[in-house]
């Protein structure tokens, strides 16, 4: 199943570094068939607050995702990245192409959270 890397970064300052960082990234992505979804801009903000630029990686699994993560060529990378922004990053896995959001309802009712609304 698809899994993603999802950041959100702060406070992104241009830097000589940042230049490196995102000149050799694709590379340390490829052999684990890493794919940009979304890569920074300004989000619109239709709900709450959202600080920084948003970047999501597709990935074929989660294990290519760890795989990538904890690769030599991207931990070389890191800290050419976390030097100079601040930010969040996690896994996330996807669902399938036939997932219905209300199978959730059971889960929630397990849950207990339907307690409150007369379930």
């Amino acid at each position: 199943m698809t899994a993603y890397a999802v950041a959100r970064l702060l406070n992104r300052e241009v830097h000589a570094d940042l230049i490196t960082y995102v000149e050799r990234l694709q590379a340390s992505l490829d052999p684990y068939r890493g794919r940009f979804l979304v890569h920074g801009g300004a989000p619109e903000v239709v709900e709450g607050t959202w600080n920084g630029g948003v970047v999501i990686i597709a990935f074929p699994d989660r294990e290519s995702v760890h795989a990538w993560y904890a690769s030599p060529a991207y931990q070389e990378l890191l800290p050419l990245r976390t030097a100079h922004i601040d930010g969040d990053v996690v896994i996330v896995d996807g669902v399938p192409d036939d997932y219905d959001p209300a199978s959730m309802a059971t889960v929630f009712r397990r849950a207990g959270a339907g307690a409150g609304a007369g379930a």
